[in-house]
């Protein structure tokens, strides 16, 4: 597990689930406003069926207006081969983002697969991504409880992970809450599980939850080592597949300010921050 802080940083996901289609160009630029602040990585859009996700499906003409830079890496959320195909003909992306769910009813909303047919898929797209040399992020969806009554526990999202790293070889693992479902008690214990077990990943924290809740649940997973945070500026955001009232993202300006107050070096460039979160309003309200 990496002792760095990485901060990433989702304006994917908090505007995939937006009624109204957000311009391109204003895509584009809110995007190369997120580029100067230093973020880790930018997950910044989605290579799925635009019926599926209609507000990503002008990704790949985002991809061609950024201006890249050596600080921060991109990520695009695949959800089958055929995507991974897609965004692996664009160089400038590096990672891969798959949602596993360790919910099977959520898989099947989300993916249209099954667990089992998830595997396969999550095999055939690390083969794709290891030709490459690009890296996969595999999301453990629900992975700290689901609202369908599927069964769930720690040792149910260990196993999923030592399946996950010591058949497919996968290195980072980003447990996401993904409706809001995880109590600061249980964050801690999960993680320092996951961790003890399989020290070579490394672990990330994808945490829907409310600006109440925020501080709590970074704390926990902070103190639990884990060293990845995913947050989306001023918390929007949500999976529109997981169901109707959506649960925003982290917020990243709380996320800062907790950073901030524990004097941990976040990285991230103060007046640049300002500047993209001040630009936000023109596309969340």
């Amino acid at each position: 597990m990496s002792s760095k802080l990485k901060l990433v940083e989702c304006p994917r996901d908090a505007m995939q689930g937006m009624k109204e289609f957000v311009p391109t160009a204003l895509k584009i630029e809110y995007i190369n406003k997120l580029l100067n602040c230093g973020f880790d990585t930018i997950d910044f859009g989605s290579f799925v069926s635009p019926k599926a996700i209609p507000q990503m499906r002008d990704t790949a003409e985002v991809l061609k207006g950024l201006n890249l830079n050596e600080s921060s890496k991109l990520l695009a959320i695949i959800a089958n081969s055929r995507g991974a195909e897609d965004a692996l003909s664009f160089e400038e992306i590096d990672y891969l983002g798959y949602p596993f769910s360790v919910s099977e009813t959520f898989q099947m909303r989300n993916t249209n697969a099954t667990l089992e047919e998830s595997l396969t898929r999550v095999e055939e797209i690390q083969n794709l991504a290891t030709k490459k040399g690009k890296k996969m992020v595999v999301y453990l969806s629900m992975g700290f409880g689901n609202p369908y009554g599927d069964e769930w526990s720690p040792e149910i999202v260990l196993n999923w992970s030592q399946r996950l790293n010591n058949l497919f070889g996968i290195e980072i693992l980003a447990l996401s809450d993904t409706v809001g479902a995880a109590k600061k008690e249980e964050i801690e214990p999960l993680f320092s599980l996951l961790m003890k077990e399989l020290p070579k990943v490394e672990f990330g924290a994808h945490l829907h939850t409310t600006s109440e809740k925020a501080r709590d649940v970074i704390e926990a997973a902070y103190n639990a080592g884990c060293r990845r945070f995913d947050s989306a500026m001023k918390g929007f955001g949500g999976c529109p597949m997981a169901k109707d009232d959506l649960t925003g993202n982290l917020p990243t300006e709380i996320l800062l300010e907790w950073l901030k107050k524990k004097n941990i070096v976040s990285g991230i460039e103060e007046k640049a921050f300002q500047d993209a979160y001040s630009f936000s309003s023109r596309i969340f309200s």
